[in-house]
């Protein structure tokens, strides 16, 4: 444990053990490695790979095989069925993770232990530490913007549910959160409410309750803040009842919730004109500026805003105004943590995260040699943190304390630089192609960049995109991309016809453009969707257990899910096709 200074962590000794840490990360890494390894050495998994007690990188790499989720899952579903033997790793798993499952469609388990909970703080702490030397806070509080998830017991009795929840619900948490002066400003009941919509109206009132204490306002993804304050412009006249009123609003019907909200809800009706007042002049000018208005004494606001969350940015900013900076969360997944932001001044997009050698074992694949090897399935040969090179972009390889071994994550990341001697890594993509038809190769990132170029069209009417995904439709011959959007408000079909045809042309992978001049692939198709479609595919997502602290809008559609391709061709109220390469 590290030391503290009365209630809160000391964050110089923070910032000391990490860049210790980090002067030599070769040498930390191999500890790390002959820790896990030495701890788990009676895991069935371990043991019928011939290590024989050698816990050294090389015997390392020789004896285990890289491996996807897909080649875990009978060890996994051993565990889940609730064999209690050693099989992936020494001490038995007490809980399942579940992944979002926007991805595939379908949430995977995933192990959790006290050891990455353990990590994870170590995550927090450090990235809190950077942020907060430049960012100080002192007894403030929290509006964070997070939820627990349904749970359920798996046929061998373990619990189930999602990351976040696991991480929430851990007894040393919420002591952590306070030590860090992080402490969230909802109670507990608010947190793991089973109603989202319920949950996040007292997250919204409990805010403006405490608004003058609240010093940050954080979720653990962008999506979740936009979409906070979406409501918030829906529902604030209702909130500010509530507060006047000192009375719950008879829409929030959970019990616990309601106990929770009136040991904090007292009627103040100078409170209530107060926000009233400043909401009627902020919705005439689009609620530009909305949260500082709000919470006049917030620092920043904080959450993973690289990668998916990117497309969120513009609106964030928007209710951020000019002065409320922005800061990134740290890099990691459902599989465990991998990186912090010790850079906090740094735009969100051109943050970089140093890899924190001491919580896990990192490899990396060399993406060119990804490439060269996919199409001969041959697996590619990895190198370790310290080797990789300024430049170069790299598929990442994790072995973690939770029985996941050379695990390959299928995440692209650059190589910015070095802190210290551990690199310092900027999120590229999924190592996945998204959009493929013929010879064409477009990815995420390309993807967002291609409706931000259309989008711009829609400025001119003072329109915006809510949300988008797209869709490879093999039904028609030749194939082709199909876009979904739902805006903000009306926009002219002249208008629209162009931001189809701008997204034709943005995709500029020259697979992608020589196919669409030859008609190997057919002209994109724009289709729209009725405003609350986007609520319709989290809601779909909601029921299957994900939270919504750990929901990622899936932004490619594939036809394995075939219920939010249905929730999105059922929403369709115009559609354009593209005449960019007539």
């Amino acid at each position: 444990m590290l030391e503290k200074v009365g209630e809160f962590y000391n964050m110089d000794k923070v910032i000391e053990e990490f860049e210790s840490l980090t002067k030599d990360a070769g040498k930390v890494q191999r500890e790390t490695l002959k820790r896990i390894l030495e701890d788990n050495a009676s895991a069935e998994y371990l043991q019928n790979l011939g290590l024989n007690g050698r816990t050294d990188p090389d015997s390392f790499k020789a004896c285990v095989p890289m491996v996807t989720h897909k080649d875990l899952e009978p060890y996994i579903y051993k565990i889940i069925d609730g064999e209690s033997s050693s099989i992936l790793t020494g001490k038995p798993i007490t809980t399942m993770s579940l992944s979002s499952g926007t991805t595939q469609g379908k949430p995977k388990y995933l192990p959790w232990n006290d050891e990455l909970f353990e990590t994870t703080m170590q995550i927090y702490k450090t990235s809190f530490a950077y942020r907060n030397r430049e960012f100080p806070m002192k007894n403030g509080k929290a509006l964070s913007f997070i939820y627990g998830s349904k749970q359920f017991k798996t046929k061998g009795g373990l619990v189930a549910r999602t990351a976040t929840s696991n991480l929430f619900r851990s007894p040393g948490y919420k002591h952590a959160m306070k030590a860090l002066q992080s402490q969230c400003c909802s109670p507990d009941e608010v947190v793991f409410g089973p109603d989202f919509f319920q949950s996040l109206y007292c997250h919204l009132l409990c805010g403006l309750i405490f608004r003058e204490e609240v010093q940050l306002v954080s979720s653990t993804f962008a999506h979740s803040i936009v979409h906070a304050f979406r409501t918030f412009e829906q529902v604030w006249e209702e909130l500010c009842t509530d507060i006047r009123e000192g009375v719950l609003t008879s829409r929030v019907t959970v019990p616990s919730i309601r106990m929770a909200m009136s040991k904090i809800l007292k009627p103040n009706p100078e409170l209530a004109n107060l926000i009233h007042k400043e909401c009627v002049g902020l919705s005439y000018c689009n609620w530009y500026g909305l949260i500082p208005e709000l919470f006049p004494n917030a620092k920043y606001i904080y959450g993973i805003m690289t990668g998916s969350m990117e497309p969120y940015l513009k609106k964030l900013r928007h209710y951020a105004g000019e002065m409320l900076p922005l800061l990134t969360a740290d890099y990691g997944s459902t599989e465990g943590w991998i990186a912090a932001n010790v850079n906090p001044k740094l735009p969100p997009e051109m943050a970089t995260y140093a890899v924190l050698p001491h919580i896990g074992y990192f490899e990396f694949i060399p993406l060119t040699e990804l490439e060269n090897d996919f199409f001969l399935c041959i697996d590619p040969n990895p190198v370790g943190l310290t080797e990789v090179k300024i430049g170069e972009e790299y598929e990442i390889v994790m072995t973690n304390p939770a029985g996941l071994y050379r695990y390959r994550l299928g995440d692209v990341v650059k190589v910015m630089g070095f802190h210290n001697s551990t690199p310092e890594l900027k999120f590229v993509r999924r190592s996945s192609l998204l959009l493929n038809i013929n010879i064409d190769k477009n990815t995420e990132k390309d993807l967002q960049l291609a409706v931000e170029a259309a989008a711009k069209f829609l400025a001119e009417e003072r329109v915006e995109v809510v949300d988008f995904t797209s869709h490879v439709d093999l039904t028609t011959e030749p194939g082709h991309y199909v876009i979904f959007w739902e805006i903000s408000g009306e926009a002219s079909e002249k208008l629209l016809s162009e931001c189809c045809n701008c997204l034709d042309k943005s995709f500029i992978d020259a697979g992608y453009t020589s196919s669409r001049k030859v008609n190997c692939i057919g002209p994109l198709e724009l289709r729209v969707v009725r405003r609350g479609t986007f609520q319709k595919v989290l809601d779909h997502y909601l029921g299957l257990g994900t939270a919504v602290s750990q929901y990622k809008t899936p932004r490619c559609v594939g036809s394995s899910n075939s219920r939010v391709l249905q929730i999105l061709c059922d929403n369709v109220v115009k559609n354009y096709l593209s005449t960019a390469f007539n």
